[in-house]
């Protein structure tokens, strides 16, 4: 079967002062909701910043929609058309107000729609009114401004969102409608739009994942789709008295009073025959987990 990726990335590679992003290879799918997941400081803003032309200075090529390179980004206005992004921070400059923001979005994007991005702060409730075309962004709380820039990025017509822990700073309903509201989007062009978000918050959005790229201190170390995933790690149970006998056979083990648990890779689980123990499938939450504290451990010696 044919692979299709919206965003193809290789050799991208970025230092600071006591960070490196070295990323080999990156291919997002197509289609798809995909979840960059990460400790704080693992790299993931670097990253999507790079993939949306926010940073321009790191070692590396990229590829969009099949068919435009990074160069093409900066000098063919169709490519950012085509991509949405929402930052950590607000980028709406303080002091605006929302008719400003609704009139500079619109001399900034041909494809940018006034009355839809009057309908989405409705219907989010951007502020105290939802549509206040006099409030200023410096009013507006961390939540709202983040639902200020998805609604400007939703009032466009796009085929890929960048959006950088978009849940963080949301109250837990709106967590919840920004689940809905990636799958509507998703749903409208018959698999031709592609949402890339990063999160630490894992469970609030496990239920919109579709493939999920786990990093930690700069790289990426596990990537596929949940549901692969959810095959190739097991979650295992036993009791407290086996922890130490076991812990070699798994991938990270957590033991307490009455017994231990642990992640342990599908084809290693043979290495706990002779054991009591019970297995289950893990949640997308408890692999990420798993995977960046045995990663952690192993950057750290």
């Amino acid at each position: 079967m044919e692979n299709n990726y919206v965003i193809e990335a290789h050799g991208i590679w970025k230092k600071y002062k006591g960070f490196q992003l070295d990323i080999p290879e990156l291919k997002i799918p197509k289609g798809f909701a995909t979840a960059l997941i990460g400790e704080n400081g693992a790299g993931k803003t670097t990253l999507l910043s790079i993939i949306a032309g926010i940073l321009l200075q790191y070692r590396g090529e990229i590829r969009y929609f099949d068919k435009y390179t990074d160069k093409d980004r900066e000098n063919i206005p169709d490519v950012k058309e085509l991509m949405g992004y929402t930052a950590s921070g607000s980028y709406y400059v303080a002091h605006w107000k929302l008719k400003e923001v609704e009139k500079i979005s619109s001399v900034l994007f041909k494809g940018f729609h006034r009355e839809r991005f009057r309908q989405w702060c409705r219907e989010m409730e951007v502020g105290a009114a939802g549509w206040d075309p006099k409030q200023k962004v410096s009013s507006l709380s961390d939540g709202n401004r983040m639902k200020l820039m998805i609604a400007g990025v939703l009032a466009r017509d796009t085929k890929l969102l960048v959006m950088d822990e978009p849940a963080s700073p949301l109250d837990p309903v709106m967590r919840d409608r920004l689940c809905g509201i990636i799958r509507e989007y998703l749903a409208e062009d018959e698999g031709q739009r592609s949402i890339f978000f990063s999160t630490h918050n894992i469970a609030d959005m496990e239920n919109v994942t579709d493939y999920a790229i786990i990093m930690e201190r700069g790289k990426i170390v596990e990537q596929g789709f949940v549901e692969d995933l959810k095959e190739k790690y097991l979650l295992v149970k036993g009791d407290a008295a086996d922890a130490e006998k076991v812990r070699d056979g798994l991938f990270t083990c957590d033991c307490g009073q009455y017994g231990f648990e642990g992640i342990c890779l599908s084809e290693n689980l043979d290495k706990l025959a002779g054991f009591q123990v019970s297995t289950e499938r893990p949640s997308l939450t408890q692999i990420s987990v798993a995977v960046m504290k045995h990663f952690s451990k192993v950057a750290k010696g």
